[in-house]
């Protein structure tokens, strides 16, 4: 059983990370309008969020621009158009999805760009390119992270095994990620467990994305943060892929943090979503 410590304390190393328009722009093909992302922006502001994720750093070569909003592709310019030079608290992600980005050329340096955390998505099974890719953004400056996707549908030894490569990597985040939406609490608490073994290892920090097929995105992420989770997704009234994500509104009124303030999400929600 949970400590009712660990889930009512203020923990500082807790870091919010909104995925609206990447997970939610699966819904609409990335087509959200300037005003919307401007929007959402200020109000991450104003709630205390601490990372954006703008999109996908997708490949031009391999997508059809015509066919998808900009934040399938996430353009330096695109995003400085928002944000400016971002004189705030709140810093700038995207994804870069294993097989699906020009990663070498469409990254640049950190010192060039608004971003400041990349997001390496893979699975098991492309887990080598995907240490290059952690690598080639780490050494041009970015924080990284790594999202495992579909663990659900991962072996235990092969999910160990690809940790403790990780580990010796330059990753700094190591995401649990419930694609599927298919775990229960008692199985967040038993990955957790199987991911603090390499994060302490190795000294990283461990994430959470979860999906709402069972309703059960937000009771999983309290898990995962009662069992020591720092990174926590969320986006707003649930938008995501499937049947979503964590519902950052109920995130921020749960965590016991002053930094973060559930009134602009509402306010946000009730105005755009």
């Amino acid at each position: 059983m949970k400590e009712p410590l660990n889930l009512l304390n203020y923990r500082s190393g807790i870091k919010v990370v909104d995925a609206t328009l990447r997970d939610g722009g699966l819904v609409n093909d990335f087509y959200f309008t300037d005003e919307f992302v401007k929007r959402l922006y200020l109000t991450n502001i104003k709630a205390g969020v601490d990372y954006m994720e703008f999109g996908y750093k997708s490949s031009r070569e391999m997508f059809d621009e015509n066919k998808f909003g900009k934040w399938k592709f996430c353009r330096d310019e695109d995003i400085r158009a928002i944000v400016g030079d971002n004189d705030t608290d709140l810093k700038i992600a995207v994804m870069a999805d294993v097989g699906r980005c020009d990663y070498k050329t469409d990254i640049v340096r950190r010192e060039d760009s608004p971003v400041d955390l990349i997001r390496v998505a893979t699975y098991l099974n492309t887990i080598p390119t995907a240490l290059d890719m952690i690598e080639d953004a780490a050494e041009k400056g970015y924080e990284v992270s790594c999202n495992i996707m579909a663990i659900s549908h991962s072996q235990e030894t092969d999910l160990k095994i690809a940790l403790d490569l990780l580990g010796k990597s330059s990753v700094n985040v190591l995401y649990i990620v419930d694609s599927f939406g298919s775990l229960y609490p008692e199985q967040i608490a038993r990955i957790v467990d199987i991911y603090k073994e390499a994060a302490e290892k190795y000294g990283k920090i461990i994430g959470i994305h979860a999906h709402d097929n069972q309703k059960l995105a937000f009771a999983n992420t309290i898990e995962a943060v009662g069992d020591g989770v720092d990174y926590l997704d969320g986006t707003y009234a649930c938008m995501g892929r499937g049947a979503g994500n964590c519902a950052m509104e109920l995130l921020l009124g749960f965590l016991r943090n002053p930094k973060y303030n559930v009134y602009p999400a509402i306010q946000f929600i009730e105005n755009y979503m």
